[in-house]
């Protein structure tokens, strides 16, 4: 991607973490970058490739899509969990297929009792939840969540809880499993609606390398 005409810098919003990693793993082996570029172990959240004309924003997961719907990015990648999630308006560019894992609904061993009426489900995905328990005609009162999901169930606080799960071992190791998958998430590859026509050049040489590999 390199250009010897000096153009805008095009902006890409990353998720802190596995994510993040995976993605600078990903843009380096389909030419964009130089792996070495963004230093997880430094404190910075932003990072240059002035020759590619490429910024990165190192941003909390949630945050991806908002960044990107409301301008701070013209790219991002964030997993379909969030895009569901925070029904952003943006394009969806592409399937990464990283980042694997799936949406689930789990409950405790022997309890379940998936279509009484009035349950309640713990989740960090309270659009999700509701949308999805809607869906069947089942009332959920929803208890909103930042970590510890598991644990809901457990001390009577939820019937439900609905969360990414990857291997399943943390939801066997606190003796609950899952009901029903509710949908298998993958990162996405997504672009502000205004700023990637613009831009449109430097984002089809992006995309054009995405979708070649």
């Amino acid at each position: 991607m390199n250009t010897t005409c000096k153009r805008e810098f095009v902006t890409i919003a990353l998720p802190k973490g596995r994510l993040a990693e995976e993605a600078v793993d990903f843009f380096s082996r389909i030419g964009l970058i130089e792996r070495d570029l963004l230093d997880f172990e430094s404190r910075k959240l932003i990072f240059e490739d002035n020759k590619n004309a490429l910024r990165f924003l190192l941003v909390k997961n949630t945050d991806v899509a908002t960044y990107v719907e409301r301008g701070g990015a013209d790219l991002g990648v964030a997993g379909l969990d969030m895009l569901l999630e925070s029904a952003a308006e943006v394009y969806e560019f592409s399937d990464l297929a990283f980042g694997a894992c799936r949406m689930s609904i789990a409950a405790p061993n022997g309890k379940h009792t998936f279509y009484k009426q009035n349950i309640k489900a713990a989740t960090k995905y309270p659009n999700i939840t509701k949308n999805t328990f809607a869906s069947k005609g089942i009332y959920v009162e929803i208890i909103k969540l930042f970590g510890s999901i598991e644990i809901a169930p457990l001390t009577d606080l939820a019937d439900y809880i609905v969360d990414l799960v990857d291997t399943g071992e943390t939801l066997r190791k606190n003796g609950l499993s899952e009901v029903e998958v509710i949908f298998n998430s993958t990162a996405r590859l997504i672009g502000n609606k205004a700023l990637t026509a613009i831009k449109h050049s430097q984002v089809k040489q992006i995309l054009s390398a995405v979708g070649e590999c």
